[in-house]
């Protein structure tokens, strides 16, 4: 996997370097700056990119605005945005396009790199079109929308397969976190399409949209 990483932290930068290559991935640009990253995006196109939230020029959104327009322009690459604290709207912003690109979407905290196992299965996850939130961003975006109480449809363990999706987990991953045969998840997960009327369509990819629903971007 052709991987590019944006951090706008020297040590933190050499190190998801170091750790993918160590991984056998193929790191092929690193950058300091929201700038540089579009640039090198045009420049390589890779097929994922690992960003940081809060980087030069402003030390703000920089990272995450220009994560948006990678997006926008290059919807088939994977995105993998790393942030310090859960940013509620920087989530729900990357989710609320997510229905319109091909390419993966993560957000996981930092201080998941730590867990190098689950940190490389989320890169690989991602890379490969998939999606992987952190279980915390999952927690407070969920916390957020049960305030706006807008899914009283929905039985507490459609819920809790719900929350999974939004995860990223596979029917059958949810199944096992669980502790459920894999068609009762199914049932589960046409039960969620139908109260939040989801039908079929060629072009949405209907569990994307489900969490888009439940955490009300």
């Amino acid at each position: 996997m052709r991987i590019l990483i944006a951090e706008d932290s020297v040590l933190l930068r050499a190190g998801l370097t170091r750790l993918l290559l160590d991984a056998g991935e193929d790191v092929i640009a690193s950058v300091g700056d929201a700038d540089e990253l579009l640039m090198a995006v045009e420049r390589h196109q890779p097929d994922l990119c690992v960003v940081d939230v809060r980087m030069p020029p402003t030390n703000t959104d920089d990272g995450l605005r220009a994560a948006l327009a990678i997006r926008s322009r290059w919807p088939a690459t994977g995105i993998l945005v790393l942030s310090q604290y859960v940013e509620e709207r920087y989530a729900t912003d990357l989710l609320a396009g997510q229905s319109d690109a091909s390419g993966g979407l993560g957000y996981l905290l930092k201080d998941r790199v730590a867990d190098l196992s689950d940190f490389l299965a989320a890169v690989r996850r991602v890379g490969e079109g998939g999606t992987a939130l952190d279980p915390e961003v999952v927690a407070q975006l969920l916390a957020r929308s049960r305030r706006r109480d807008p899914l009283e449809a929905l039985s507490p363990r459609e819920r809790d397969v719900l929350a999974r999706m939004a995860e990223g987990l596979s029917n059958s991953a949810i199944a096992a976190r669980l502790v459920v045969n894999e068609s009762t998840v199914e049932k589960h997960v046409t039960n969620i399409f139908t109260k939040l009327d989801l039908p079929p369509a060629e072009h949405s990819h209907r569990r994307v949209l489900a969490v888009l629903r439940w955490l009300g971007a």
